[in-house]
């Protein structure tokens, strides 16, 4: 079973629509079919696994939150980028066999172990209140468009 299908059990994409930032909107989607905490016998077995399946996921979306489920700061966090209808992967700690070796991962990269830590252009931006603080600062938006236009220049030149 591949990391996406395994561990982004709770993918969402942000409301259809017109949105604040620029135009970029996707479907409301619901978390893969299948949602649980099995994943592949081979992940989470290796140290070195977790951090590169986070920095894969990292790079490959613009924003994704390691959340857990039963986290209001997390449903904060996921709610803000809703509301401002932008794309975001969430990996659901919880929700995963090794849950807590990825956890343990995220505490070595961003130096806290608490939920949720969020990811915006491959840079750590910290959890929902440093999100909702670079929100209401107007410096949330300007960092993923550059995502967003790295993204689209990348293609072009595919």
């Amino acid at each position: 079973m591949s990391w996406r299908r395994a561990a982004l059990v709770g993918t969402r994409l942000a409301r259809s629509g017109s949105s604040s930032a620029g135009g970029l909107s996707g479907t409301e989607g619901a978390a893969a079919s299948g949602m649980g905490s099995s994943t592949s016998s081979s992940w989470g077995k290796s140290a070195t696994a977790p951090v590169n399946q986070i920095q894969e996921t990292i790079s490959e979306n613009c924003v994704v939150i390691f959340s857990k489920t039963s986290c209001s700061y997390c449903t904060m966090a996921k709610k803000l980028f809703q509301d401002i209808n932008i794309n975001y992967e969430v990996v659901e700690l919880d929700m995963l066999e090794y849950g807590n070796q990825f956890q343990d991962a995220l505490f070595k990269m961003t130096g806290e172990r608490t939920v949720p830590r969020i990811f915006v252009n491959g840079t750590f931006i910290g959890g929902a209140t440093d999100t909702h603080r670079l929100h209401k600062e107007g410096k949330l938006l300007p960092l993923v468009h550059q995502c967003y236009l790295k993204k689209n220049k990348r293609k072009e030149f595919q």
